[in-house]
């Protein structure tokens, strides 16, 4: 479930595994209010395990890169939980393009 503005959009989609679901389901709630998101393509997914030493308790770095027609940029996130450290990379990368200016 993602709110824009005043409304509550909830969605679900199938994808090749979770972060691909999840980043599905994300377009799918927010195309209708961001049509320009269409564009958008999710162009590299990197997962790095940090201090591995601590076994499944280590935080996780996930890099991804996105791009439209004209622009490529990579966001980050970084969490213990791989699905989280997945939504604020995702998040990101949206924000960023619904924030940056057309030249």
């Amino acid at each position: 479930m993602v709110k824009v503005g005043e409304v509550v959009e909830h969605a679900a989609a199938v994808g090749a595994g979770p972060v691909n679901a999840l980043d599905h389901a994300l377009r799918k709630a927010l195309e209708k209010f961001y049509p320009q998101l269409r564009e958008v393509k999710l162009l590299d997914y990197k997962v790095r395990v940090l201090s591995a030493d601590r076994g499944t308790e280590s935080k996780v770095r996930v890099l991804i890169e996105s791009g439209d027609h004209k622009d490529k940029w990579g966001t980050v996130g970084v969490s213990e939980n791989i699905m989280e450290a997945s939504w604020q990379a995702l998040a990101d990368s949206i924000e960023y393009k619904l924030l940056a200016k057309d030249e």
